[in-house]
């Protein structure tokens, strides 16, 4: 059965609104809340042509623009599949994996380094150590539902906490950080995007190129204190970051 079939699918002629851009409107929020769930396969698009009253190339490109978001993939032999929502992350003071597990992502972390090293300039004046002195590195590869969401680079201050890399791959930093009794206050972040290098392409399964949102955050406690001090790599086809803008009286 096709899951679509289940859904209240409705395009309006006499909107200025394209048709392929309606339906692929209502795809995405079924996609979204769950009504499209991750692996199930779309039906024929001549027969949700037929249904709905469009052309085949108008329901093909309200498909294709799903496949260039990430939310679609064509499997030869197998036909269009739902993958995973993007990952809509508020800009609070959280962790990825919390914000995963809230959302049912089933997150998962594979971890690179975990290691003692020279801290850099850039580090030491985000942590307010030495330069030179010891800090511990963290790299870290994020997953939903087996697929890599993120790249986390992290820094931390030397004797801060124990971390243990088995307890690394079954939660969050954050939730470590809690754990020692370290209370987190308040963040410096900064996000941006640049174009993957080969290497952090074939780590978040995207092509060499492909554009990647970057965050950099240090983060302090209730002391006022730098406890970590993060450069993290994102797929954006999987993720996206929220704002919420207020205007000023």
């Amino acid at each position: 059965m096709d899951p679509t079939d289940a859904l209240d699918l409705r395009v309006d002629r006499s909107s200025p609104v394209p048709l392929y851009f309606q339906l692929a409107q209502q795809l995405e929020a079924a996609i979204e809340h769950g009504a499209l769930t991750p692996g199930s396969l779309l039906g024929n698009e001549i027969d949700l042509a037929a249904r709905l009253g469009l052309s085949r190339p108008t329901v093909r490109q309200a498909i294709q623009s799903l496949v260039d978001k990430g939310l679609l993939v064509r499997r030869r032999g197998v036909g269009t599949q739902v993958v995973h929502s993007q990952v809509k992350r508020p800009l609070e003071l959280s962790s990825l994996y919390d914000d995963l597990a809230a959302a049912g992502r089933r997150p998962s972390t594979n971890v690179l380094v975990n290691t003692v090293v020279d801290a850099t300039v850039e580090v030491a004046a985000a942590l307010g150590v030495p330069e030179g002195g010891d800090v511990h590195r963290l790299e870290r590869l994020r997953l939903a539902h087996g697929e890599p969401v993120a790249y986390l680079c992290n820094h931390l201050p030397p004797g801060l906490l124990d971390l243990d890399t088995g307890q690394l791959r079954a939660t969050g930093l954050y939730r470590l950080l809690r754990g020692a009794g370290i209370t987190l206050h308040s963040a410096r972040q900064s996000i941006g995007a640049r174009a993957a290098a080969p290497a952090e392409a074939e780590r978040l399964d995207e092509p060499e190129g492909a554009p990647l949102l970057t965050m950099r955050r240090t983060t302090y406690d209730d002391t006022g204190r730098a406890v970590e001090f993060g450069t993290h790599l994102y797929r954006p086809s999987r993720y996206s970051f929220e704002f919420q803008l207020l205007v000023r009286p």
